[in-house]
Order: structure tokens, then sequence, then C-alpha cells
């Protein structure tokens, strides 16, 4: 093998995309960026433009290719943003906007399908339980809501297909993207006919699915004008970036999770056998072998974010993360008596209640800004260590450690309250860019840079990590305070409900 080549990891998220050309030992060759718009239609429904994805895609490897020879490309792997899709009509332009993971326009949906396949059988079909996440709901809302649109769509593209087919001309995705859509057989490893006939779809409205580390197309004439890349360059199946990331992270044995700090708090422990839980939603590894439990809190560093700007006012460009990160430093455990329910977004994960909302607990006069966001921080932990709890109290697997990625790894204090809550340790990676790495081993494996996933993961994988500890001190107090979190919600559920109607 030419030791100059590169494989690029192609990373598509909700707002931006990037791709990185990565050598044979998982480090950075270059790195090409470019923004995603987003549009926030109110009352959370949220859509992109699919040529954005498009755009910023070729944009991003057009930099890319100005610091490096797109003749060493190898093969291009390609991580996507999970649960987004965009119906295209006969002339394979969309009929509508692109609706994104972050849309809820579809609760009554997902009563109504989850009653017309039966709740249990469409949850171990797809390993997930019915909620708003799945593509397969938003289908839904179309049949019933834009039922001319919904009869126009010729195609129901992912991301990654929508990418693919710009690049190689073929309408093609791996397992590991089309099951995030709740269309997908995930133990089988095709598209449900139950599922579909209860949508009214055929499997030709779908793409043709793929093993990760499958190559699916090459890199066209037109593509290739657009992008800077070579043309024929091999474009590999890689995966939906949360398993991407549990491939970049390296956690492909039961006693480490993924654990990505980024708009969402998703994390995610590897299984060789399938099961399905109320605690987690099954998602199918980038590896095609293996799956993971996985574990989703909507509310990550967006609610960082919301609080900074929606509540102290802040600009977009006033850092004012890091001074509130100081004032929370300055506070004891349990924020003075406050308790944040960080359900901002509903809860999926254990719950999955549409109705759910953040609220918090404890407030009095002497609660200052500081206190709000340690308790903000501190409610996203107890979340996980509820959860990651429940896992291991269903499975018999004990996690011992969290593999920390995503912008919210880099918060010091994030990561030692994540410690202590949980009782797990926090490793952070010297590498960041965990979906691109992912797919990027796809890639490895798919142009036979390694013989398999594992070998490619440990050659490419950093084994350099930052260790956080729970500090045994801290741990007892968060147990009491677990203990005290645990009754929330369910005390609040019939409140939740007798809410929702009064909501916008």
């Amino acid at each position: 093998m030419n030791k100059e080549e590169l494989v690029v990891g192609l990373d598509s998220s909700t707002t931006a995309t990037k791709a990185i050309a990565w050598r044979r030992d998982g480090s950075i060759a270059g790195i090409g960026r470019a923004r995603i718009g987003l549009n926030s239609l109110g009352n959370n429904r949220f859509e992109q433009n699919a040529e954005d994805w498009w755009l910023s895609a070729s944009a991003a490897l057009r930099e890319l290719c100005t610091q490096i020879d797109a003749a060493t490309i190898a093969g291009i792997g390609i991580s996507n943003q999970r649960e987004t899709f965009v119906p295209l009509g006969e002339d394979c332009k969309p009929v509508r906007a692109a609706i994104v993971w972050l849309d809820q326009r579809c609760e009554e949906e997902v009563t109504w399908l989850s009653e017309r396949i039966g709740h249990e059988k469409i949850h171990r079909i797809s390993g997930k339980p019915p909620d708003m996440g799945p593509v397969a709901y938003r289908i839904a809302w179309m049949k019933r809501q834009e039922p001319e649109l919904f009869r126009q769509t010729r195609m129901f593209a992912d991301v990654h297909t929508y990418l693919s087919w710009r690049l190689t001309g073929e309408f093609r995705t791996s397992w590991a993207s089309a099951d995030p859509l709740g269309l997908f057989d995930l133990e089988h490893k095709h598209w449900s006919p139950e599922i579909l006939e209860a949508l009214g779809l055929t499997s030709e409205q779908l793409p043709k699915t793929f093993a990760p580390g499958s190559i699916i197309g090459n890199v066209t004439t037109a593509a290739a004008s657009e992008t800077g890349l070579r043309k024929g360059t091999p474009v590999i199946a890689g995966g939906g970036d949360g398993q991407a990331a549990g491939l970049g992270a390296n956690t492909l044995d039961p006693e480490t999770a993924y654990l990505n700090l980024g708009t969402a708090v998703v994390s995610g422990v590897y299984s060789k056998e399938y099961r399905v839980g109320q605690a987690w939603r099954t998602m199918g590894s980038c590896t095609g072998e293996g799956y993971y439990f996985e574990t989703s809190l909507r509310s990550g560093s967006m609610l960082m974010d919301w609080f900074a700007h929606a509540i102290c006012g802040s600009s977009p460009n006033e850092n004012l993360h890091l001074l509130l990160e100081t004032e929370a430093e300055q506070i004891a455990i349990g924020s003075e008596g406050l308790l944040a329910l960080p359900y901002w977004g509903a809860v999926m994960t254990p719950y999955w209640d549409a109705n759910a909302r953040g609220c918090f607990i404890g407030l009095s006069s002497s609660h200052r800004r500081g206190h709000l966001y340690r308790a903000l921080l501190e409610g996203i932990a107890l979340e996980q260590a509820l959860v990651t709890g429940m896992i291991e109290e269903t499975t018999g697997q004990s996690i011992k450690a969290f593999h920390a990625i995503g912008g919210g790894a880099a918060n010091d204090l994030w990561c030692q309250i994540m410690a202590d809550a949980s009782g797990k340790t926090v490793r952070r990676s010297e590498s960041v860019e965990a979906s691109s790495l992912g797919v990027a081993i796809c890639a490895a494996v798919g142009t036979n840079w390694f013989p398999d996933f594992r070998e490619a993961a440990t050659a490419m994988c950093s084994d350099e990590y930052r260790e956080m500890a729970p500090l045994p001190e801290h741990q007892v107090r968060y147990r009491e305070l677990l203990k005290i979190y645990r009754e929330l919600y369910p005390k609040l559920r019939e409140s939740f409900a007798k809410l929702a109607p009064w909501r916008r």
C-alpha cells in the first residue's frame, strides 16, 4: 500500500459538514469545513434545504482538496445526522423541505402508526420504542397531512443516501444509516415489510442498503467537478453519526460506552447480541456486526446555549459559557438545594414521553445564574447515571468507563460532574472528530487497508486519553441526589400531560 494514501471521513452533521483526511495511523492530514443552515419554524418544527447538505459537503471537500492531493484519496466514508430525511420526486428534486431530527410535529402519528403495527412489534423490528425521533413517524405525518406530496415522492432519502446519490449517482445507504429511520428490520438487515405496508410504501421508494465498509459507488465526473475529488474515487458505506462516533472512539466492548456531549447527549454501549429494552434504543454498529444500546437526551449543549442566550441575554458572539462555568465551579454539589429535570425537548430514554418538559425544582431568591447553570449540568449527569444504571440492571453488563466526545467533552466541569454522578471514569480522546474517524475506519476497511474493523480501529484510534476518575466523596453526594432525582419525573408525569394543551 502506498503510505501516502489517505481516507476521508465526510461528516454531515445538523449544522455543518467536515471533510477530514486521515492517515493510516489515525492522524489528520487536512480538514475542510462548511456550514449548513437550519430553519426553526416554531412549535418545535425544524427543516433544512437538502441541497444545502450537498453545497456544504462539496464546499468542505473543495477546501480539503486544497490541502492534500485528491489523487491520494483511497476512499470516502459518509457519516450523517440521523433521523433526518428528504422526500424526492420523479425528477429527483425535493417535493418539500427536509424534516430534521429535532422536529416534533409527528406526536399524533406516533400513536397512529404504533397502533396499526403494534407497540411491541414495531419496537422488536426496529429496535426503537415508538417515539417522535425515527423518520417513520414523520413519513406517517406526510401521509396524513400532506397526502399529495406523499404520493409524488419517489424516494425517501436520509442524508447518507442524498450525499451518496450526489457523489455516485446511486441511491444507496448503509445499514447503520437506514437503521435510525425506524423502517429497517435491524436484526435481519432489510426494510421491514410490515412497517412499509402500514405506511403504504414499497422498498423501491427507499435506497438499497449495504453493510458498513462496502463500496457503494464511485465519484462521477459531475461530482468530481463540484468537489475537487478525483473521478472514480470509491465511496464507502459509513453510518449515522452516533454509531460512527462509537467506532471512532473504539468502543467495541461491553465495558466502555461512548458519550457524545453534543447538541444532544447520546451514549451507547456495545453488545454482540440483539436485544430491545425501554431504557435504550437499539442501533446497529458501524462494523456491520453487533449493536449499541443507546440512550439519548435531546437537551445537551443546546440547553447550555439556550440558558446563556435566552436567559442570561448574551449575544451569539459573546462567550458567556466560560464565566458561567467559573461561577458554577464555586458552588457545592446539589447547587444549594436546586435540581433540574433536563427535558427541554421532551424525553426519549427511558420514559418516551412527548409531553415531558424541563423544570427547576427548589428555586429560591438566594440562587443566582451560576446555581442554575450548575443544576443543568448536574441534571444531565444524573439523567445519564439513571439510564446507564438501568441498562446495567437489565442486561447484566458492567460499564466501567465513558469515552467522551463532542464539543462538551472539552468542558472540565461537565466531565467531572458526569464521572462523579455516574461512578464511571470519563476518558477524553485526543481526537474530538470521532464521527469522521469512525467512517474513515469504514473507508479503510472498504479499501483493504485493514482486514477487519477491530484491527482498523486499534490502528487508527488514539490510545492517549485524559482520564477523569469519579471522586469517592463526590459519589456519595450524587448517590443521594440520584435518589431524589429518580422521583421527579414519576411525580410530574400527570402535570406534564395536563399542561400539554397549553403549549403553542
